[in-house]
């Protein structure tokens, strides 16, 4: 914890200070422009990768990068919630799904029965994407290597889909105020897949294009 302290300490008298007009006027609201639906693996860090200050991100991070369907319930629906509080009260312009390499939330679609027993609430939230599985079941060929990056692929289109599940998504996105993106991190290298909804690929972000 000692690491930590020191690094409040170190947020306090360096980055703050760099940029106190900016908290300043964020202590007051928010305002972003982007919904960023993310993995809460702790390697994928949103305003590191995308280069953003506070404030312009509205984050909701979950295992897998889930997005539930949506439904009318009396249940406590933290992503839901937070979908609907992002674009239906901050009104963001963006939303971005983003999946990753080598995760784990994708991974565990395969893990035996066993090994998660300890973690009934886990498996429960692993039935949101089980669907992909089977999908990428019947077209990897078995190959454990292609078979991960197609999960993990295909999961944050399927997640894409699912948005349009809800009203106020699909009625804003098909009246052009909102804009939906899928990416693929490649943690290992740096690089950033945007899906291209037309040729119906990621392809690399690059200032090249």
């Amino acid at each position: 914890m000692k690491r930590l302290f020191d690094g409040v300490i170190k947020f306090r008298s360096e980055d703050y200070e760099e940029r106190k007009e900016l908290f300043e006027e964020l202590g007051t609201g928010q305002k972003p422009h982007t919904l960023f639906i993310g993995c809460s693996d702790s390697r994928v860090v949103p305003n590191l990768v995308t280069k953003t200050l506070p404030g312009e991100l509205f984050v909701v991070r979950n295992i897998a990068n889930f997005v539930p369907p949506y439904r009318a319930t009396g249940e406590y629906v933290s992503t839901t919630a937070a979908i609907e509080y992002a674009v239906n009260v901050l009104n963001v312009e963006n939303i971005i799904v983003c999946g990753h390499s080598n995760c784990g939330g994708c991974a565990a679609l395969y893990a035996e029965p066993e090994t998660l027993k300890d973690v009934p609430r886990v498996n429960r939230w692993l039935d949101l994407g089980r669907d992909v599985m089977k999908q990428v079941d019947e077209i990897s060929g078995g190959d454990e290597t292609e078979r991960e990056w197609m999960v993990e692929q295909m999961n944050v289109t399927e997640q894409m889909k699912r948005l349009y599940t809800y009203p106020f998504v699909k009625e804003r996105h098909e009246a052009g105020k909102i804009a939906i993106y899928g990416w693929y991190y490649v943690i290992p290298t740096g690089e950033v897949f945007n899906y291209n909804f037309d040729s119906g690929y990621f392809e690399l972000i690059d200032s090249e294009k």
